[in-house]
């Protein structure tokens, strides 16, 4: 059959197979993820000093490595991640606005260690089996946290809004009216047409600076030698590679709960168990393989990305192959420094409605999460549970000092907001009585 003649595959929640679609909308539909996350991702190398085109390049190459050890299976994007800020500030400090560049492979390596660990967990739970790791995260542990992932990006995307409110109420009320009222592909691209058409009423009302878009290379190579982690693998201070990775690697122990609450959020937006097939222990490995090649060529640690999972919970398009396909444009546009900073340029406020309306599908995933599985908030330990990991996950404030911070000899542990709510959810749900599991 051809490809002309297919309909999408359609099942009780969503679009599970585009290939009906045809190219151009199918392609429609990978920039929209690809917009989705770039706000976010390229915001890091902005923070650290690391190369924006570097990023793009292990981000989307990080994407297609994650989805080749998962099978192709789960509609994850793979972009920056936060969590490791402290350690890149820890090792290369920023003066000034300009980052120590000669500092930061070694920062870069650290984090390349901390990726072994994301191989040991999923090492022992291909041993073990994942039930002895899920059941530490059961749905009221991972409702809250799924809500609590939102809720903590929501002031990121409120402190973008407020640059310019016109500009974002223009994307937010163009993202609601598409996939509201919208039909056929509208109703599924309602974010590329409020990044679009907010982007361009701030171009024509004279509210964007394109020189730098100017200034930018038509094609440029996105990998830069001395940058690298190779770069320090002869010659290099010994003594701070070591320094890298004791600071660093500990940091990984909170991205991976993070991570197992992020695939929580994706296997219920999807209506999939993609904790069982095809298993966590490849949602692990892709992600920490994904975080150790980027770092290794000096790119920012890789991290399942909630801004996709809002994508994905709004448009209902669960098909892989969108994803793939915006890995595959933010390779392409890595390799053009006019484009990458023309998608740059893109105003903050327009990226805040958007994420404004990301963020809240993100808390709403969790809010279904916990209601579907029925959690009986009559008992006092559930509200306990939930009431915790919210309070913490969105109270504590990460900054370059770290949460919650504590020493063990020289070294700092620094712990963000959600990796304290995920351990409190963990600990007490362990330790507080069930009264329905003895009633069973």
């Amino acid at each position: 059959m051809s490809g002309k003649n297919k309909r999408p595959v359609l099942g009780e929640k969503g679009i599970y197979d585009v290939r009906g679609l045809g190219a151009p909308r199918v392609a429609i539909l990978g920039l929209q993820h690809m917009f989705a996350m770039f706000g976010a991702t390229i915001l890091v190398p902005m923070l650290t000093g690391l190369d924006v085109s570097t990023t793009l390049l292990f981000a989307g190459l990080g994407t297609l490595l994650f989805h080749l050890i998962t099978k192709g299976r789960v509609p994850a994007f793979l972009g920056s991640s936060f969590a490791f800020l402290g350690g890149y500030w820890a090792i290369a400090p920023m003066a000034e606005g300009v980052s120590n560049r000669a500092l930061l492979p070694y920062a870069c390596f650290g984090v390349a260690c901390s990726g072994l660990l994301y191989l040991l967990l999923a090492l022992l739970i291909k041993l073990f089996g994942a039930e002895k790791v899920m059941r530490f995260f059961p749905p009221i542990v991972t409702g809250p946290l799924i809500i609590a992932i939102g809720l903590t990006l929501s002031q990121t995307a409120i402190d973008n809004c407020s640059s310019d409110w016109l500009i974002a109420m223009v994307a937010i009320v163009l993202v609601v009216i598409c996939n509201i009222w919208g039909k056929g592909m509208i109703k599924i691209v309602p974010i590329i047409i409020g990044v679009v058409g907010s982007y361009v009423l701030a171009a024509v009302l004279g509210r964007v600076d394109f020189t730098p878009v100017a200034q930018a290379d038509w094609i440029g190579f996105p990998i830069h030698w001395d940058a690298t982690v190779f770069s320090i693998f002869k010659g290099g201070d010994v003594s701070l590679m070591i320094t890298a990775v004791i600071t660093i690697m500990p940091l990984a122990l909170a991205t991976i709960v993070e991570h197992i609450g992020d695939i929580s959020a994706i296997s219920s937006t999807v209506d999939r168990n993609y904790i069982e097939d095809p298993g966590l222990h490849r949602t692990l490995l892709g992600d920490g393989a994904a975080t150790i090649l980027a770092s290794l060529f000096g790119a920012p640690a890789n991290t399942t990305y909630g801004e996709n999972t809002g994508v994905l919970s709004l448009t209902k398009v669960f098909d892989p192959m969108v994803i793939r396909l915006a890995a595959g444009f933010a390779i392409l546009f890595s390799f053009s420094p006019k484009v990458a900073t023309l998608i740059g340029c893109m105003p903050t406020a327009t990226v805040g409605g958007v994420s404004l309306v990301l963020y809240g599908m993100i808390s709403a995933v969790g809010v279904r999460n916990v209601v579907e599985s029925r959690v009986d908030f009559s008992q006092s330990r559930n509200i306990i549970i939930a009431a915790l990991i919210l309070v913490l996950s969105i109270g504590i404030k990460y900054s370059a000092a770290g949460a919650i911070a504590f020493q063990i000899g020289e070294l700092t542990i620094s712990l963000s907001g959600l990796a304290v709510g995920a351990l409190a959810g963990i600990i007490l749900n362990a330790i507080l009585p069930d009264q329905n599991a003895r009633k069973r």
